[in-house]
């Protein structure tokens, strides 16, 4: 394995990894067994620094991973396929908005777009979960849980990515490694 196939693997594991204990660190409970968390922005994040696939694969697994480790292992199956999805939208739409001449800069109308069909994806899909588990009072009961989630997770990772972007490992050798997807 080359060095920079092993960079990327080394940074694959780091972002499911990181996703995984921003889910787990701050953990308040929310109604019919979730629990709001700031994961989410690292979900955003890997989409848009890995690439939409990469990005999925990260987001989904450290997700999961926190479900289990939590002892929400009932909502494992649905979080790799929810947060998975998020991430590869949030990074497929912010690498189509950007402008392909500064790629590696942070943009802030494309940064919140990937965010909103991110938050979209993790809302919907957990819509959609918990209405066929639980029926639709419940699962409406959980929409501003998710949305309060949403938001301060889009923050977290609005800080954030402008700050991991100036970190030249990150920016050279990461981000857009070949231009527009994985």
């Amino acid at each position: 394995m080359n060095n920079s196939k092993t960079k990327k693997l080394v940074f694959n594991a780091l972002m499911a990894s990181l996703t995984a204990a921003a889910t787990m660190v701050i953990h308040i409970p929310s109604a019919f067994g979730g629990y709001i968390h700031l994961g989410d922005g690292l979900v955003l994040l890997s989409g848009i620094l890995l690439g939409p696939m990469a990005g999925a694969a990260a987001g989904g697994i450290g997700s999961m991973a926190a479900d289990i480790l939590s002892g929400y292992a009932f909502y494992a199956p649905a979080t790799l396929i929810i947060k998975a999805l998020a991430a590869f939208l949030g990074g497929y739409a912010y690498r189509r908005l950007s402008p392909k001449t500064r790629l590696r800069h942070f943009h802030t109308v494309p940064f919140l777009s990937a965010g909103v069909l991110c938050s979209g994806a993790v809302t919907g899909g957990y819509f959609l979960f918990e209405l066929a588990v639980y029926g639709r009072a419940a699962a409406a009961a959980n929409i501003p849980f998710n949305l309060i989630q949403n938001f301060f997770s889009l923050l977290a990772a609005g800080i954030l990515l402008p700050l991991l972007l100036r970190i030249w490992e990150i920016s050279q050798f990461f981000f857009f490694s070949k231009a527009g997807t994985d």
